[in-house]
């Protein structure tokens, strides 16, 4: 009987986060806080101590740090990762008893009752404190122990039982002899910076030349990364740049049969020049692409390469692993479909192949060359479609020999599907937020995303537009629109992109009425773009993202509160950084059509502002000041000048007192 450690009578419970009982880490980036909450209680009415243990998994020693008691027998603790890596944490309690002596002392001296026997169990529990303590410690509990031996007065032996001198160090030197551990060593994957602040800018290479009707290299796009650099985007993501097949290709707007010179669509990778390790010769060499991200790199810009897993039917794959494909009885390859739509030119991999370990390795050795290359960061085309356990290993496999690699997972498809993809390793992920258009959608799908166990594990990156998506609120919103939705995506969530030059010059036009797709789509034609064109979208782009980055408050999605409005159209909602001492206010005009006006209500507390004394804010984007009062306060949004206020609180930091809990534990 001795596994069942009778003694130990701590019951430790319902901790958070945990993610499917340990099995996957939560999510944090170096020097972001990682909070940790559980029951911890005991039979009858005996105190109890509670602590985090946390260490790196590669080191032997743990840390801890005491847990707080928020009542009804709920414990909360914290501590902040400073490498990257993975971590391990735990929480161990304890009756502490010698905290349940010094309520019941208090208690029975309150009460008049006699207290010589009191004072005795007391000084036994100091002398035994002692006798592991160090010289110094020692010496103090041994003084102390002989004062309730021996006791001058009640009054002042209960006084010294109420030092906090004397709790601090009958704390340090408890017995923790019948301490209980929570059964499970979670983890944490702590990643850096990137993980959870940054801003995408897609473009095609091939639409850069100078020239119209000119294939754009390398060399081009080069040219205008300082123009990028300067709007103050971080990551560069490229669609495939392998060379294209020939077979089944797509003309404009997708027609089936392509005319001669018609470039093809990226994502239908492989050809007679080679696969996925190979550039497509129109961009130029893989010298040039590597000049291309070493001057990326120098602008202070990432590159973040498309993994798409599939191939044209000219892929080199097919000829030397045909296995690696689905035949159908008559002798064709099987292509992509997601009826009605057909992708006669792409080739889905077939992972149930008897050969999957040579698949699985040959596709981890194509992320591994292009991070050979400079390539940093991937961005995973429709992973939803291969099988979890292999995303799981690949990230894994990379991550253990290249742990600054970042992987976004572009999946649009189910919940649970797009969960269990953060789950297993994805460090970013595509999300609703381009479906999401009401005040009351965002409201709620953001709170879903930062206040429910989504937020250990799921680390959004919101787009406005993508190649494949031109939303109709774009369609119909115009420059207005356009603005609105920059906004929230750069503000809501600290990882946000937008699909290059199509977005700055506000393009809308869709395919066809109902259509989500654009009208001579950049995927099956070469454009040229005026890269020296300057639109007032281009212009708020430009200041947000130097908002951004001078405001901690939104290098982070998770610390959001909302406020009501008395107008539908309103949307209010502020974001602070966890020190509290950066707080910003956005109201947004959701109408792109008409000037709307009401009374916002500001979550003054959870924003740390005072409510009973005014407070200056002041617009980052127009730079005007308003000074406002208590909660509620009146805003005037025209979608002609300007949709949306992103206002920074100009106050002291408000914190009222909030009663001390910590040693409330008996209830």
């Amino acid at each position: 009987m001795k596994h069942l450690e009778g003694t130990k009578r701590v019951v430790i419970d319902n901790v958070k986060p945990e993610i499917n009982g340990g099995h996957f880490p939560v999510k944090r980036v170096v020097g972001e806080k990682l909070v940790v909450e559980a029951d911890v209680f005991t039979d009858g009415h005996d105190s109890v101590r509670a602590v985090i243990i946390f260490r790196q998994a590669s080191k032997k020693n743990w840390q801890e740090k005491p847990m707080e008691f928020l009542g009804n027998d709920r414990w909360q603790g914290e501590f902040t990762p400073t490498a990257m890596g993975r971590y391990e944490y735990s929480i161990i309690g304890w009756v502490d008893h010698f905290l349940t002596w010094k309520l019941g002392l208090q208690k029975k001296f309150e009460a008049g009752q006699e207290l010589s026997v009191e004072f005795q169990i007391g000084a036994e529990m100091l002398e035994a404190a002692a006798a592991h303590a160090k010289t110094g410690p020692a010496k103090k509990l041994q003084k102390w122990a002989a004062a309730f031996r021996q006791p001058h007065s009640p009054a002042a032996a209960v006084s010294l039982a109420e030092s906090e001198e004397l709790a601090d160090l009958m704390y340090l030197y408890a017995d923790r002899s019948n301490a209980k551990q929570y059964f499970l060593t979670l983890a944490v994957e702590v990643e850096r910076q990137k993980a959870l602040f940054s801003s995408w800018y897609e473009f095609f290479p091939r639409s850069t030349a100078e020239e119209p009707g000119k294939h754009g290299t390398f060399q081009d796009a080069l040219k205008i990364l300082p123009r990028i650099a300067e709007m103050g985007f971080d990551v560069i993501y490229l669609p495939p740049i392998h060379p294209i097949g020939i077979s089944f290709r797509k003309g404009y707007n997708n027609t089936l049969n392509a005319e001669e010179g018609m470039p093809g669509v990226p994502w239908a990778i492989g050809g007679a020049e080679g696969g996925h390790k190979a550039i497509h010769p129109d961009l130029g060499t893989l010298e040039d692409f590597r000049e291309f991200v070493k001057a990326s790199n120098e602008l202070g810009m990432e590159i973040a390469l498309d993994f798409a897993i599939q191939c044209s039917p000219d892929h080199p794959y097919v000829k030397e692993h045909p296995d690696w494909f689905k035949w159908r009885p008559d002798g064709t390859v099987q292509y992509a479909e997601n009826p009605p739509k057909k992708y006669q030119d792409v080739l889905p991999v077939n992972f149930e192949t008897e050969d999957w370990e040579n698949l699985w390795q040959e596709l981890k050795s194509i992320v591994v060359y292009w991070i050979k290359q400079g390539v940093t960061i991937f961005r995973v085309d429709n992973p939803h479609t291969k099988p979890f356990v292999f995303w799981e290993w690949l990230i894994r496999e990379v991550r253990n020999v290249y742990p600054n690699t970042i992987f976004l997972a572009e999946a649009f498809t189910r919940p649970r599907i797009m969960e269990r993809l953060g789950k297993i390793g994805f460090n970013q992920s595509y999300t609703y937020f381009t479906w999401r258009n009401t005040a009351e959608e965002l409201r709620e799908y953001m709170e879903e995303l930062t206040k429910t166990d989504l937020r250990e594990f799921y680390r959004p990156n919101f787009w406005p537009n993508t190649p494949d998506i031109l939303p109709e609120h774009l369609q119909l919103g115009g420059e207005p629109m356009f603005i609105t939705r920059l906004v929230m995506a750069a503000t809501m969530s600290s990882n946000y992109g937008l699909y290059g030059p199509v977005y700055e010059f506000g393009i809308n036009t869709p395919l066809a009425p109902g259509k989500e797709e654009y009208l001579d789509s950049e995927k099956y034609e070469i454009k040229h773009w005026d890269w020296n064109a300057q639109t007032k979208i281009r212009d708020v782009i430009t200041r947000l993202n130097q908002i951004r980055k001078e405001n901690p408050a939104l290098q982070t999605t998770w610390h959001i509160h909302f406020g009501k409005t008395d107008n539908s159209n309103l949307l209010c909602y502020g974001k602070l950084d966890e020190t509290g001492e950066n707080r910003l206010i956005m109201v947004i005009n959701l109408d792109p059509f008409s000037k709307h006006n009401g009374w916002v209500e500001v979550p003054v507390k959870e924003l740390l502002i005072d409510p009973d004394e005014p407070y200056h804010v002041q617009d980052l984007i127009t730079g005007h000041m308003y000074t406002w009062r208590n909660a509620w306060n009146y805003v005037e949004l025209h979608p002609e000048h300007m949709p949306v206020h992103v206002l920074r609180v100009e106050a002291p930091v408000f914190k009222p007192e909030r009663e001390a809990a910590v040693n409330k534990s008996v209830h």
